[in-house]
């Protein structure tokens, strides 16, 4: 039967697909790590999951919460379907998938929502975030705290598109949560989402979706891929009465993404509840200020490999972190997680210590994410970027081989808060545990790592962050 399969997909594969395989290991070999999840629409009820919390990057899946966020000025007011898109020089310069745009042009809103749907265009991407809120950075930062209000609690953002960085991250339970939001909030506008092909300038561009009217009840949304992340994808459907959300994160291929997404699709909405809607609408919570950086991860490089068609380019990345994927709750580890295994992160043989004086009270951390004990096993890494350790006070410290780290915060004071706060709520599991902070450049802004020294085993650090979590801290244990 599996040979079968192999021969039906390797008949069905377009020239695309094969040359796709041979560009970045769509089959064979390549094992990203995978994540699946279905929810009924209408009643919240979960139909199907596989490692529905492990962590993963979204990819151009992230064009869905950039998209959210300029549905919502359209909504406000502030723009409207004709309202200019300056394009920056930045957003022109951004890796394909995209326009082409050259910096100083315009779009119009409705160009640019078309052009994230069907052509995932990264430049177009960059430049919505760039005209909301000023710079592609802040953008990311109302996307994280728009992800925290609706729920979508292990997610965090980095830049609009879903080009490759350590910091883009989610879960199949975060997406399934945005795909039912997006819906809910702006039924309007979701209708973009159905866009088979756009006329632009000469050219029409076709919809990455491969679903959207080839599979029935398929009405959206949104596709993504990246070297470490697989082929993912996010989809609604429904017939009749029924709805559902879908999410498939890691395919090995546009073709095995897409063979199991029909086949949940198939399998699942003709079962969804019939009757009327009882699942409250997914509607936002207040949206407090979180702290800058949390549980901050090394910005990851890129190298970009030329692609027939899905995104244009594959996005591929050398950590220079701990990997963010953990074995999920069966124990066994994903095949594919040596994808996501890198070399540890060099810290100093020695850091300064300060003394966490009466600091300033800090709120318990929102946390960008809270990441398990990844594995400590080397992979093929860039070198580190360089960085320093903080001396504010004496006493010096020794890194011990496990540290715990609680964030990366963009101001000294407020990592130093952070520690004494944790040290002072951590029920003694920090009792003889060194506080330290750590300098490091991360994408040209200087930030500082809260960090705990002083454990000598994997466990004692991981028994120490699962106490500094049940006192409502985000932390994760790391070999220095």
């Amino acid at each position: 039967m599996l040979a079968a399969a192999a021969v039906l997909t390797a008949l069905t594969a377009s020239p695309a697909e094969a040359r796709r395989r041979v560009h970045h290991g769509g089959g064979g070999g390549y094992n990203p790590p995978y994540a699946a999840m279905v929810v009924d629409a209408k009643t919240g009820r979960v139909m199907h999951a596989v490692n529905e919390d492990a962590l993963r990057h979204p990819a151009s899946i992230t064009k869905v919460m950039t998209l959210y966020l300029l549905f919502e000025q359209l909504e406000r007011g502030k723009m409207d379907l004709d309202s200019p898109l300056q394009i920056s020089a930045n957003a022109a310069r951004q890796a394909p998938s995209k326009l082409g745009l050259r910096p100083g042009s315009t779009i119009t809103v409705e160009e640019g929502i078309k052009a994230l749907v069907t052509k995932s265009a990264n430049d177009v991407a960059c430049a919505i975030g760039e005209n909301i809120a000023g710079s592609e950075p802040a953008f990311a930062e109302m996307m994280t705290r728009k992800a925290h209000a609706l729920g979508m609690t292990r997610t965090h953002y980095a830049n609009a598109s879903g080009l490759p960085d350590a910091d883009q991250i989610t879960t199949a339970r975060d997406l399934t949560i945005l795909a039912r939001a997006i819906q809910d909030r702006f039924p309007k506008y979701y209708r973009y989402f159905q866009t088979r092909s756009f006329a632009f300038r000469g050219r029409v561009i076709g919809n990455h979706n491969h679903l959207v009217g080839r599979v029935e009840g398929v009405d959206g949304i949104k596709t993504g891929y990246t070297r470490d992340s697989g082929f993912n994808l996010m989809t609604s459907a429904r017939i009749g009465d029924r709805h559902i959300v879908a999410v498939v994160l890691g395919g090995k291929s546009v073709a095995s993404r897409d063979t199991i997404m029909t086949k949940l699709v198939r399998a699942n909405l003709p079962v969804a509840y019939a009757g009327a809607r009882t699942a409250p609408p997914v509607v936002e919570v207040a949206e407090r200020p979180r702290p800058a950086v949390v549980a901050e991860r090394p910005v990851a490089t890129r190298t970009l490999v030329a692609s027939a068609d899905e995104d244009d380019a594959v996005e591929t990345t050398n950590s220079t972190g701990q990997p963010l994927d953990i074995a999920p709750r069966g124990g066994a580890t994903p095949q594919g997680s040596a994808k996501w295994r890198s070399a540890a992160a060099a810290v100093p043989a020695s850091a300064q210590a300060y003394a966490p004086a009466a600091a300033p009270a800090f709120p318990a951390p929102g946390g960008k994410y809270a990441s398990r004990l990844p594995s400590s096993e080397p992979g093929e890494a860039r070198a580190p970027a360089p960085r320093e350790a903080v001396a504010p006070a004496a006493k010096p410290v020794t890194v011990s081989p496990w540290v715990i780290q609680l964030g990366a915060m963009d101001d000294e004071g407020k990592a130093k808060s952070m520690l004494a706060e944790a040290r002072q709520r951590s029920g003694g599991a920090l009792g003889k545990a060194a506080p330290f902070t750590e300098k490091v450049t991360h994408g040209g802004t200087t930030l500082y790592r809260a960090r705990f020294s002083g454990f000598s085993e994997a466990e004692t650090a991981q028994d120490a962050c699962r106490a500094l979590k049940r006192n409502g801290f985000t932390c994760f244990a790391t070999r220095s």
